[in-house]
């Protein structure tokens, strides 16, 4: 009988392990592909984005260039669970939710003061080396944007 229940721990415990080591492909360092993008010119272009998972934790950390050409650093820690979490450096959103609709698959909504200011779908390529950011929104001005970035994985 012990053997049974120090076999079956045993196991869990590698399943487990298994678990945390799983490869989530939005996770990693991503780079702006200009010539594959088209941004609307007076919207915040992120040239380099990196996402990374700390037990369940994750953190987006991401900078570029604001709507005035000057350097801009952003910043989101939440879970992929449709709720909203602060964000920080972005003086057009103060939280963001992402919802993960499939493996490569999330759904992003960023908020000024409770008020939706853009949405967006994020898209990782099947074989996990590019991946596809489309936004649709407002800019501060009241000016209507679609964005499409697309980013190589590092």
């Amino acid at each position: 009988m012990k053997i049974k229940a120090i076999g079956l721990t045993v196991a869990f415990c590698f399943l487990g392990a298994a678990m945390c080591f799983a490869v989530d492909p939005q996770m990693g360092t991503w780079h702006l592909n200009e010539a594959k993008s088209k941004i609307t010119p007076g919207t915040l272009k992120n040239t380099h984005v990196v996402y990374s998972n700390m037990f369940g934790q994750v953190k987006i950390k991401a900078d570029g260039i604001d709507a005035n050409g000057k350097p801009s650093h952003t910043e989101w820690s939440g879970k992929f669970d449709g709720k909203d979490y602060p964000v920080t450096g972005d003086p057009n959103s103060d939280a963001r939710s992402y919802t993960k609709v499939n493996e490569r698959t999330l759904t992003t909504s960023n908020k000024k003061n409770g008020k939706v200011t853009v949405t967006g779908r994020i898209v990782v390529s099947d074989d996990g080396k590019s991946r596809t950011v489309t936004l649709n929104g407002t800019t501060a001005k009241g000016k209507k944007f679609k964005n499409v970035a697309v980013y190589d994985k590092q």
